[in-house]
């Protein structure tokens, strides 16, 4: 008995550690990209603004100049990753995720745009052709509909 509850102490520790470490993980918060290459100076001054406007959560103007910057620098993967992060702190998640993956596709060595957990909803760049999964939904149980998967 004496055995058994000291194994069950060591086991709910075990789990507390492991839960713990778990839960600790943090995202990185979502930050805009300087802008790299060369780059028209027009682009990089809106880049500046946009940043700070979306630094103090003003994202409607952050995606106004971010959007401006685009359109000075359309083949900066950082423009359009900046872009997609006003979209998409504005709730328009299919053009953000449009931004996104363009953004990937114009940086394909810029790891901190291909890891970014912004990207990482919309899947893997190089399948954007490919039918991507739906995302979970949480449903009730259909068990006993009678249809295969409950739908």
């Amino acid at each position: 008995m004496k055995q058994t509850l000291q194994q069950i102490v060591i086991l709910v520790a075990v789990l507390v550690l492991v839960g713990t470490t778990a839960c600790s993980h943090k995202r990185k918060p979502l930050v805009p990209l300087v802008l790299e290459g060369e780059v028209r100076p027009q682009a990089t001054i809106l880049t500046e603004q946009g940043t700070q406007a979306y630094q103090t959560q003003q994202f409607e103007e952050a995606k106004h100049y971010f959007e401006e910057a685009v359109a000075a620098a359309p083949q900066s993967g950082q423009a359009h990753y900046n872009y997609a992060l006003a979209l998409n702190a504005l709730g328009n998640m299919e053009v953000a995720r449009r931004h996104f993956l363009e953004a990937a596709d114009l940086a394909p060595g810029d790891k901190i745009i291909w890891d970014s957990p912004a990207l990482s909803p919309y899947g893997n760049p190089e399948n954007k052709n490919k039918a991507k999964l739906k995302p979970y939904s949480p449903r009730r149980s259909s068990f006993g509909t009678g249809t295969p998967g409950g739908y």
